[in-house]
């Protein structure tokens, strides 16, 4: 009789997920991921014969695939914990890979030019991919407190956070992740509410950050410099990426029958995109836009409608994470704004990425479901 109850207990806890869930998130998340997994057996193989000489071609497939299979079950168990849970588990991830991120600079490798990933025996991490949820979650819930808890400093403390975190990702360097988080602080607080002064002083600082990276980062000086003049440095990945599109009519060359994956070094992370165009044209393109376009403005759409302070915030921050991130992977690509090394979500290949992704994710998930909520932290 026991067995009997706690069955039924766990069967109506899954049908009460599954009739909450907003089904428009879920299949477009579903869809970018299909699309992920077939573009991988386009341009990884090619990558692995050519750039790191693995005998086996499937290399970098195989690696994708051991990454995403527990990437959604982690997706699909977080989108079933309450916002309490949430908080908690967001904290906790915060803490670590903050730790780990001071650890990246004391003892990461350095790579053309940036201490980015710990290196262990058998892998890697990049701490930076993972506190940009956890960031987005922990701010979240500190400006929600500000506005609900009398006397509480909430935008100090989230201040006090951003800057820590900034600080340590300059010092990497890595200004992509930086607007990025940048971005995810900026829409919560401009949602927690603010005064006009103070958004006019916070867009004066932002573009002074910018000057000031361009002044005294050589990297972004560079990158910038050979986004208005190509011919000033070496631009070679970039008008490659821009022969594949011009070349890719609607339909594209066919599956397989793709150049450019076999000159682009970052044919499988950062010009991803165009690889799916030129094999299997603007069609496919325009299609993984759409999805991102769809996941980002259905979101807000939902969230649009939440009463809870800390579950709209939260959900902004990580869509403005999500949407940043692929508007900065395809831009770069199409040549409008200077290249950045940043993966395309669930399309590019990257273990830290997908896993963090999915984290993300399965929070926007949990606190966009249809249930009734108060305007507390709940």
């Amino acid at each position: 009789m026991t067995i009997k109850k706690e069955y039924l207990k766990i069967k109506s806890f899954f049908v009460e997920w599954a009739r909450t869930l907003d089904r428009g998130l879920l299949w477009a998340i579903l869809a970018l991921i299909i699309c992920g997994i077939f573009l991988a057996f386009s341009a990884y193989p090619v990558v692995a014969e050519k750039v790191i000489k693995s005998k086996d071609t499937f290399y970098f497939v195989k690696k994708q695939l051991f990454f995403l299979v527990p990437s959604i079950v982690l997706m699909f168990g977080v989108s079933m914990l309450s916002p309490k849970h949430i908080r908690r588990i967001a904290f906790l991830v915060f803490v670590c890979f903050f730790i780990l991120l001071i650890g990246t600079l004391l003892f990461g490798v350095e790579v053309k030019g940036a201490k980015r990933w710990l290196y262990f025996p058998g892998g890697s991490i990049q701490p930076s991919e993972f506190i940009k949820p956890a960031f987005a979650v922990v701010c979240a819930w500190i400006f929600a407190s500000g506005r609900l808890i009398k006397g509480f400093p909430g935008i100090p403390i989230a201040g006090g956070i951003y800057a820590a975190v900034i600080a340590l990702l300059l010092l990497q360097p890595d200004f992509g992740m930086s607007i990025t988080i940048s971005a995810i602080w900026g829409s919560q607080l401009f949602l927690a509410g603010i005064s006009f002064l103070w958004i006019i002083v916070l867009s004066v600082l932002a573009v002074g950050g910018v000057c000031a990276a361009y002044l005294f980062l050589p990297h972004v000086h560079s990158r910038i410099d050979r986004f208005l003049n190509p011919e000033t440095g070496d631009s070679f990945q970039v008008k490659k990426s821009l022969e594949a599109l011009h070349n890719a009519g609607w339909f594209g060359r066919g599956p397989g029958e793709g150049i450019v994956k076999g000159d682009l070094p970052d044919a499988h992370t950062d010009f991803i995109l165009a690889v799916a165009a030129e094999e299997y044209g603007f069609i496919l393109g325009i299609f993984i836009v759409v999805l991102f376009a769809f996941i980002v403005f259905r979101g807000f759409y939902v969230m649009s409608k939440e009463k809870n302070l800390f579950n709209m915030l939260a959900v902004a921050g990580l869509l403005t994470q999500f949407g940043v991130q692929a508007f900065i992977n395809m831009a770069s690509t199409l040549e409008l704004i200077p290249t950045k090394g940043m993966t395309l979500p669930f399309i590019s290949y990257g273990g830290s990425s997908l896993l963090s992704l999915a984290f993300g994710l399965g929070v926007i998930l949990s606190l966009t479901r249809r249930h009734p909520t108060q305007g507390g932290l709940e």
